[in-house]
C-alpha cells in the first residue's frame, strides 16, 4: 500500500522544481498520486477494508487541496502537472 523509499526518491527527482526540493506542490501531488494508485489496487482486492478506504478519501482530498492551491497560484504549473500525471480536470 505504501511506496518504497527508492520510488519516492525517483518521484522527488522527477517532479522537483529545484535542487533539494521535497515540499513543492508538484512533488507532494506526485507522491500522493502514487500512494492513491497503490491503495486503489489494494481496495480492488479487499473491498471491505473500510479503514483503508477512509485513508484513500483523505489522500484524495489532500491532493485536491494542493491542486487547487497550485491552480490559484500558477495556472501554467497546474496544467503542466496534471498533464504529466494524467489527472482529469
Amino acid at each position: 500500500m505504501s511506496i518504497t523509499s527508492e520510488r519516492k526518491e525517483v518521484l522527488i527527482k522527477e517532479f522537483a522544481t529545484h535542487e533539494g526540493d521535497t515540499g513543492s506542490p508538484e512533488v507532494q501531488v506526485a507522491i500522493l498520486t502514487e500512494r492513491i494508485t497503490n491503495l486503489t489496487e489494494h481496495l480492488k482486492a479487499h473491498r471491505k477494508d473500510f479503514a483503508s478506504r477512509r485513508g484513500l478519501l483523505m489522500m484524495v482530498g489532500q491532493r485536491r487541496r494542493l491542486l487547487d492551491y497550485l491552480r490559484r497560484k500558477d495556472a501554467a504549473r497546474y496544467q503542466k502537472l496534471i498533464g504529466r500525471l494524467g489527472l482529469r480536470r
